[in-house]
């Protein structure tokens, strides 16, 4: 870890390391109960719960992808009438790729082949929706590396990384839509709306 910060254990830095691969981390996050909680846990917390949410499962998966040789990136898509969605980001090639938490399936992971940031984004446009069954999605900040909060230790303290979601907030986003798309949108059919909530938790 490049975190002179870090107070993993061994064993604990041997479990992120294990994980090998952007897919190997969403795999073990694909694996652990989504929960509903309004909790921000680090990723410490995260590994010893073994559940998270979108943020929780984020920040872990940037610690992971440290651990494994990325940098410790995460990007926020941000809805209108709907929670926004965090997600980290990482690059092979020159492409940008994503591990994700989610409570909806098409929300997760995406392969390593979107040749911009703007590319990675649109691809859950069609995917993130409402229970309204509208199409949410509108805005993306700009990459933020985690990097900046490693004097909060971020990866393992028992402090709740608040600071972070704030953070998120506080930075430009870019829009996805033009002018005049929002109103032309419209509702998810039955069938993807079912499909999209498969196995999605709820109270």
């Amino acid at each position: 870890m490049t975190d002179s910060h870090s107070s993993f254990t061994p064993a604990e830095l041997r479990k992120l390391r294990n994980l090998k691969s952007p897919y190997g981390i969403q795999r073990f996050l694909d694996a652990m109960p989504y929960h509903l909680a309004n909790t921000a846990w680090s990723p410490l917390r995260v590994l010893h719960e073994n559940t998270a949410h979108c943020f929780e499962g984020a920040t872990f998966a940037a610690a992971a992808l440290r651990a494994n040789g990325y940098r410790p990136l995460i990007l926020d898509l941000e809805a209108e009438n709907d929670t926004d969605h965090v997600i980290a980001i990482y690059r092979v090639s020159g492409h940008w790729g994503a591990v994700a938490k989610s409570n909806y399936t098409g929300c997760r992971y995406r392969e390593p082949v979107y040749r911009t940031l703007r590319e990675l984004a649109l691809s859950y446009f069609d995917v993130y929706f409402n229970l309204r069954r509208e199409r949410s999605l509108r805005t993306f900040s700009r990459p933020v590396n985690l990097a900046r909060f490693d004097h909060l230790h971020w990866m393992t303290t028992d402090m709740p990384l608040w600071f972070i979601a704030e953070y998120l907030f506080e930075i430009h986003h870019y829009r996805l839509l033009a002018p005049g798309m929002q109103k032309r949108l419209h509702r998810l059919d039955d069938r993807s709306f079912r499909a999209g909530c498969l196995g999605r938790a709820e109270k």
